[in-house]
């Protein structure tokens, strides 16, 4: 294939039927033209109809960033889901980074901004925006029809109320530290797990008591229609729930369940191709079982690259509520005698810690 230079782009539209894994269709984009963001959005206005939303950028220069010209393209489904036909293209001003489905309408991240459109016959209609997200949008999770949390490039989660009554939005709260996001996933209303470019995994939750006052006017009146913040900050704060550094670029997070009969966790995907999985600790015996064995772990095995396994694990921020499953799986490779004392010290045998190791690792996949 040819390759092209600096502010050179190829891109395509591919439809694939995931059953056979065959191309259905491919739309070619020309003139320097790339797709950035793309969304399956049911539209009201046409009887709950589902259309493929593009966004797409031309000339497009990364750093510093520029771009010639950046348009939404809605497209149709015909021919029984086999081919897309173009409903119409509207140019927006900025990089549509991330799109979403928000309640028949389409929400749209165009550069700092977060716009609400409806579809119309020949173009998009602008219904509302928000001008407080401070870089650029990254991502955009629907929580509610009252509630999005939007993942700013640099600067994290903030986590956004839109009022139906009124038509618009407003920033509520956001993380307590500046994340130079990758990638997020939503794991109920009020918890967001993240992970940013420097190889870091994060929980942030918003505190009940706010979330339980977000439709309070007070809560909401000291952003509402403001673009300049006090401070560059929301007025209440997402809390840390738990901090872990895998040590590789996450690209991906999905909460998902492996198998039958395994549990919920939070699978990951790294920029090197690595897999991993994060296994929620249910039961407070395994918590105290799991902390007790990495403790002793870490003074009787020894580190694989010469660091200590803690400092790895907290080269950004402070490793919190994770244990490292890598580094206790390692005790089955430990000589026996180090295993037998960290038996005693766990008052088990080094057979009864492996298998529960390995009863924790069944619960995955």
């Amino acid at each position: 294939m040819p390759r092209g230079g600096g502010g050179w782009w190829a891109s395509c539209i591919r439809l694939v039927d995931p059953r056979s894994r065959t191309t259905l269709s491919v739309l070619e984009l020309t003139d320097n033209e790339a797709a950035v963001s793309v969304a399956c959005v049911p539209l009201r206005e046409r009887g709950g109809e589902t259309f493929v939303v593009v966004g797409s950028v031309k000339d497009m220069t990364l750093h510093p960033r520029s771009v010639g010209a950046a348009f939404v393209s809605v497209y149709q489904f015909k021919d029984n889901n086999t081919s897309l036909d173009l409903v119409h293209k509207t140019q927006v001003e900025d990089v549509p980074t991330a799109i979403a489905a928000f309640g028949g309408r389409v929400l749209v991240g165009v550069g700092k901004i977060l716009r609400l459109y409806d579809v119309g016959k020949k173009k998009m209609l602008r219904k509302a925006e928000l001008r407080g997200i401070p870089n650029l949008v990254q991502s955009i999770h629907v929580i509610s029809p009252t509630r999005i949390v939007v993942g700013d490039l640099a600067e994290s989660f903030h986590f956004v109320s839109y009022k139906r009554q009124e038509n618009t939005m407003a920033i509520f709260a956001d993380d307590i530290a500046p994340r130079w996001l990758t990638c997020a996933t939503p794991i109920d209303a009020n918890t967001l797990a993240g992970a940013d470019k420097f190889g870091n995994i994060f929980v942030c939750r918003l505190p009940q008591e706010v979330s339980d006052d977000v439709d309070d006017a007070q809560l909401l009146s000291a952003t509402a229609g403001r673009e300049d913040r006090a401070l560059n900050g929301a007025p209440s704060k997402a809390e840390e729930i738990a901090q872990f550094h895998v040590g590789e670029t996450v690209t991906s997070l999905q909460k998902v369940t492996l198998g039958p009969g395994c549990a919920e966790v939070i699978l990951y995907t790294t920029l090197l191709g690595g897999i991993g999985a994060l296994l929620p600790i249910t039961h407070k015996d395994d918590l105290e079982f799991l902390t007790a064995l990495e403790m002793h772990m870490r003074q009787e095995a020894q580190p694989l690259c010469g660091r200590d396994q803690l400092f790895f694990r907290s080269v950004f921020f402070p490793v919190k509520s994770v244990v490292d499953g890598d580094y206790v799986h390692m005790f089955n490779s430990l000589p026996m005698d180090e295993q037998k004392s960290i038996g005693e010290e766990l008052d088990r045998s080094p057979a009864e810690v492996s298998k529960k190791l390995e009863e924790l690792a069944s619960r995955i996949l």
